[in-house]
C-alpha cells in the first residue's frame, strides 16, 4: 500500500507538470516527515549531496560530453559517407546507413537522445530528399537510435549498476550482442519497406569508393577500440574510459580533423553540463526516497508479497516487464531506473535472477519506453528533426519497436543472448 502511495503521490505531480525530480523529492520529504518527525530534516542535504558524489556517475557527463565533442569534428559525417559506400547497392540504402551509422555512433555517445540528434539532422532530411516518406525516416532515425542504450557504452547502464550495486563492465558487455541483433532486425524491416514501396538504390558498389571512405573515417573507427578496449581488457574503469574518451576525442577533433574550433566545443560543454544536471538532481533526490524506502524496509516487504504469490522467476520476469515497459511510457529511462530498481531489485535476488541480466532487460525496455509515446523521447526528437506528427510516425513505428520487443523477449528468457559474453570473459 506504501508503494502504491508513493507512486501515486509522484505520478499525479508529473500529471500536473511538475518536474520528475521535483516531484521525487516532494514525495521523499513528505514520507520521511510523516514517519521520522520534523528532527530527520537537517540530514535530507547531506542524503542528496551523498547520493549523487558516486564515482561510477562521473562516467555520464563525460560519455556526453565526448559524443558532443566527436558529431562537431566531423565524425558523423565521416561514418555516413563510409556507410553509403558500403550499404549504397541495397534498395532502401539510406535507412540501412541509418541504422548502420546508429551502431558506430552508439559506441561513441551512450545516449540514445545524442545518437538522434547528431544523426537525424543530416540523415532524415537527406531521405526526404531521396523521396522517403517523412514518417519512415523519422521511424527509422528513432528506433535505430535506441541502440545506443544497448550496445556499449550506455548511461542507463551505468545509472542501473550504480542503483543495483552491479557491474557496469560486465553490464556493458552484455549489451553487446542484443544491440547487434536489434540492428540486423531494423536493417530486415527496413528492407522489407523499401521493397514493397520501391524505395531508391543509392549507388553501385565500388571497392575504392569503400576503401577511400574507410581512411577519411578511420579515426572514428579507432576511438571505440580505444574507449571499449580499455574497459573490457581491465586497464580503466568505465568512468576512466569516459575519461580516455574525452581525451580522444579532442586529440581527434582538434589535431587530426582539425574541425573542432572552440565555439563547438563551448557548444559541447554546455550541451555536456545541462544534460548531467538534470541526471544528476533525479539521482540526488532519489537518494531521499532510497532512504526512505531502506529504513521502512519497503523493497523487502514488496519481495516478501511477490514471493508469496509465485517464485516462478520466469512469471516474475513477465510482471516486470509489464511495468518497466508501461512506465516507460510516461519516464524518461533514468527517472524509470532510479524511480524502480531500488524496489525490485531485491525480488529480483531472491528469486535468483542475475542483476546483470535484469539490468539488460531493464535497459531494452527502457529503451522501447523512448520510441511509446506519449513521452518518447528519442521519437519526439526525430519527429521534431523531420517536422512530422508523433503518432503518424508511430503508425510506422511499430514494426520497429516489434523488433526491439522481440529483442526484449530473447534477453529475458534466452539469458544466453546477453550473458554468453558475460560467461565467456569473466567464467560467471
Amino acid at each position: 500500500m506504501e508503494i502504491l502511495l508513493l507512486l501515486g503521490g509522484i505520478i499525479a505531480l508529473v500529471l500536473i507538470n511538475v518536474p520528475i525530480a521535483v516531484a521525487l523529492g516532494i514525495v521523499a520529504v513528505a514520507a520521511i516527515l510523516a514517519s521520522h518527525g520534523a528532527d530527520s530534516l537537517p540530514n535530507l542535504a547531506l542524503e542528496m549531496y551523498n547520493g549523487a558524489t558516486s564515482f561510477p556517475l562521473l562516467a555520464i557527463p563525460l560519455f556526453i560530453l565526448a559524443g558532443a565533442i566527436m558529431n562537431s569534428s566531423g565524425i558523423s559525417r565521416r561514418l555516413i559517407a563510409f556507410a553509403s559506400a558500403c550499404l549504397g547497392f541495397i534498395r532502401g540504402a539510406l535507412a540501412m546507413v541509418s541504422i548502420g551509422t546508429s551502431l558506430f555512433f552508439a559506441e561513441i555517445s551512450g545516449s540514445a537522445v545524442a545518437d538522434v540528434a547528431a544523426l537525424g539532422s543530416i540523415l532524415i532530411p537527406a531521405m526526404k530528399r531521396k523521396g522517403y516518406p517523412t514518417t519512415f525516416a523519422a521511424a527509422v532515425m528513432s528506433s535505430a537510435a535506441t541502440l545506443a542504450v544497448i550496445i556499449p557504452p550506455s548511461i542507463p547502464m551505468i545509472l542501473y549498476a550504480v542503483m543495483a550495486n552491479a557491474s557496469v563492465v560486465q553490464l556493458f558487455v552484455a549489451g553487446i550482442v542484443p544491440g547487434i541483433l536489434g540492428g540486423l532486425g531494423l536493417m530486415a524491416v527496413a528492407y522489407w519497406f523499401a521493397r514493397r514501396h520501391n524505395y531508391p538504390v543509392e549507388e553501385s558498389f565500388q571497392p575504392p569508393r569503400v576503401w577511400a571512405t574507410f581512411k577519411d573515417a578511420i579515426w572514428a573507427f579507432v576511438l571505440p577500440i580505444i574507449i571499449l578496449g580499455t574497459i573490457f581488457g581491465g586497464i580503466v574503469t568505465a568512468t576512466e574510459g569516459a575519461a580516455v574518451a574525452v581525451l580522444a576525442a579532442l586529440f581527434i577533433g582538434v589535431v587530426v580533423y582539425r574541425e573542432l574550433d572552440w565555439r563547438h566545443l563551448k557548444a559541447a560543454m554546455i550541451e555536456g553540463g545541462v544534460q548531467t544536471a538534470v541526471v544528476m538532481l533525479l539521482v540526488a533526490a532519489s537518494a531521499l526516497m532510497g532512504t526512505y524506502l531502506t529504513e521502512v524496509r519497503l523493497p523487502q516487504k514488496l519481495a516478501a508479497a511477490a514471493i508469496a504469490l509465485t517464485s516462478n522467476k520466469y512469471l516474475i520476469l513477465l510482471l516486470l516487464n509489464a511495468l518497466f515497459l508501461v512506465l516507460g511510457m510516461f519516464l524518461h529511462s533514468a527517472a524509470a531506473i532510479i524511480l524502480v530498481v531500488p524496489v525490485v531489485i531485491p525480488l529480483v535476488k531472491a528469486v535468483g535472477i542475475d542483476p546483470v541480466h535484469f539490468g539488460l532487460i531493464v535497459t531494452v525496455n527502457l529503451g522501447i519506453g523512448q520510441q511509446t509515446p506519449p513521452v518518447a523521447s528519442v521519437l519526439a526528437t526525430a519527429c521534431a528533426i523531420a517536422k512530422a506528427d508523433m503518432w503518424e510516425v508511430t503508425k510506422v513505428n511499430v514494426y520497429f519497436i516489434g523488433v526491439l520487443l522481440a529483442v526484449l523477449l530473447l534477453v529475458t528468457y534466452v539469458p544466453v543472448t546477453g550473458l554468453g559474453l558475460v560467461h565467456l570473459f569473466y567464467g560467471r
